[in-house]
């Protein structure tokens, strides 16, 4: 059974969802606050936290930069409909999902399932599975990557999306393709989820040496990881 946490300070909402998490099959936890948010992600193990956007003590940016602080739980936010702002930030400080409010549940159950998708195939692999790429590696098993020695601290999402771009390097994949590959789920209109977490990969691996055009933006088309030589 996975254990969800959600943190909202509408009361009304969480009772809501956790009957029907629970009903999914769900051991689900509320907090209220950022405040007791935190304290709960540091005292138990969760499977994935939705939080909201807007919290009493340490709003939902504020919870998901102390939470990356500490822990690589997936985070999915909730977000008012229609305002993508807070979908782009929340993504660039670390999240790895957005459901927008009033919220669907089973489009949330959907999300929560698929990054649990993402988190067995994880624990599936081998940690000899490693795949590297311009001296980039990438470990399955254990979900770290590495270049030159030095370790990049990415999401489960932004993993995901790597190892896709890595795998079919050479070859552009659209935004359709990485969206139904690493995320599990169908491109919508307006959805920048991809091109946020494509921006974040690429400056975290700038941060640490890699060639900024290591991957590529094909105007139209989609994004290439470059094959060996070719961001030199």
């Amino acid at each position: 059974m996975s254990n969800i946490l959600l943190v909202d300070d509408d009361k009304d909402l969480c009772n809501l969802l956790t009957d029907y998490l629970n009903d999914e099959g769900f051991s689900t936890s509320s907090a209220h606050d950022g405040s007791e948010g935190l304290a709960l992600i540091k005292a138990k193990q969760f499977d994935a936290v939705i939080l909201d956007v807007m919290l009493p003590f340490y709003n939902g940016f504020e919870l998901i930069t102390k939470v990356r602080e500490i822990s690589d739980v997936p985070l999915i936010m909730l977000t008012a409909k229609g305002d993508s702002i807070d979908r782009i930030i929340g993504l660039d400080m670390g999240a790895d999902d957005y459901v927008a409010k009033p919220c669907n549940p089973r489009e949330l159950v959907a999300r929560i399932n698929a990054i649990l998708r993402r988190l067995d195939h994880k624990l599936g692999q081998s940690n000899s599975d490693l795949l590297e790429v311009n001296g980039i590696v990438l470990n399955r098993g254990n979900r770290s990557c590495l270049y030159n020695g030095n370790t990049l601290n990415i999401t489960g999402a932004e993993f995901s999306i790597l190892d896709q771009l890595m795998s079919k390097a050479g070859n552009i994949l659209s935004k359709e393709s990485l969206t139904e590959r690493a995320l599990s789920r169908k491109l919508t209109p307006y959805d920048r989820s991809i091109d946020v977490h494509v921006s974040n990969i690429r400056k975290k691996l700038s941060s640490i040496g890699v060639n900024k055009d290591q991957i590529i933006n094909v105007r139209g088309a989609g994004y290439m990881f470059t094959l060996p030589g070719a961001a030199e």
